[in-house]
């Protein structure tokens, strides 16, 4: 993602790799298939010339070829530069010899510039021919700039307005872009015009869903959330956007399409209702998911009731993923799947 993310694929030396962090090691080939969460202590310690208040955190996410001594060389790389490891989330699949890693770790930005912090995770990841290395400081990067497209909808659309209000989101919203023409003295349009944010209203017709006209207005963005956005992105704008996009759908399909799920479900006497975000594909609603919630109905709720915990769901859950999508907890993995840790 530019300017937000650095990722890399490059060259260090073999013989610099060492093996004190046993413990490290020996969780590391306890088992094939697995996630684990290695504390702190079991593997670095603060340089006693920093103290906690000059501390940052970091984050490092990495996919590469499996093998042996990749927890205790990144140990190694972060000790060096006076930090430490604050937490390490791995998993290698039972049938596929690939490693994924999220570490947390505390560093002192003034004993350990970013353009140097860039450099080493550089030269890591060429040591293990990575696939993907990023490396983000969430307190000294920018936020993730973000668009939001909605419809007629407004439930998931105002709960991440107001998330950010409250800065529980790490993003910076470029603007709003929806199909559906909201008046003047409307909640969203007033705050949105509290906030300095636009409001784009794009009427659109079956020949025409004005998708270069979006293109221009989110070229410069990060990534897309679709809240509750009922257009068919075409594979062309896919393409041309050439990034992620995130998609909130109600978790009733594939048994409930069309108009009033909702209605349907309830008709039909469901006990479980849910929410699934996922990456958009050219395949309508069938992207790599990230995020999946569900909830219990019973013969006791109305209609009113039902929608409500539905509605409640779908907010929750696109919340959710795009916060673990900010804090570089989402990877891609084999096929239509993803790792989230």
């Amino acid at each position: 993602m530019r300017n937000k993310l650095e990722s890399f694929t490059c060259e260090s030396d073999p013989k610099h790799i060492h093996r004190p962090m046993a413990m490290a090691m020996a969780f590391r080939r306890a088992s094939s298939s697995r996630l684990l969460q290695i504390g702190v202590g079991a593997l670095t310690r603060n340089s006693a010339s920093s103290t906690a208040a000059n501390m940052t955190l970091g984050v490092h996410v990495f996919h590469c070829p499996d093998v042996v001594g990749i927890v205790a060389k990144l140990s190694e790389c972060i000790a060096l530069r006076g930090g430490s490891l604050r937490s390490v989330d791995v998993f290698v699949p039972d049938n596929k010899q690939v490693f994924y890693s999220r570490s947390e770790f505390l560093f002192d930005p003034s004993s350990w510039p970013r353009t140097m912090m860039n450099n080493d995770f550089f030269k890591l990841s060429d040591l293990f021919s990575a696939e993907k290395s990023v490396v983000r400081v969430p307190d000294l990067d920018p936020n993730y700039k973000i668009a939001i497209l909605a419809s007629k909808q407004d439930h998931c659309l105002v709960d991440l307005l107001h998330r950010w209000q409250e800065g529980r989101l790490p993003v910076d919203i470029s603007c709003v872009i929806s199909n559906h023409e909201r008046a003047p003295n409307t909640h969203v349009i007033r705050f949105l015009e509290r906030h300095g944010i636009p409001y784009h209203y794009l009427p659109m017709s079956s020949g025409n869903k004005r998708e270069d006209e979006i293109l221009n207005l989110v070229a410069d963005t990060d990534f897309l959330v679709l809240a509750r956005y009922m257009q068919i992105l075409s594979g062309k704008f896919l393409g041309g956007y050439g990034r992620d996009i995130i998609n909130i759908h109600h978790g009733l399909l594939p048994s409930f399409r069309g108009g009033s799920p909702s209605r349907q479900a309830y008709d039909a006497g469901v006990k479980l209702i849910g929410a699934t975000t996922h990456f958009v594909t050219e395949e309508l609603d069938a992207g790599p998911i990230i995020e999946q919630m569900v909830e219990r109905v019973s013969h006791k709720d109305t209609l009113q009731s039902f929608v409500q915990k539905s509605e409640n769901l779908e907010k929750q859950c696109l919340a959710t993923a795009i916060k673990s999508y900010c804090e570089l907890r989402v990877l891609p993995y084999i096929s239509n799947r993803t790792v989230v840790f």
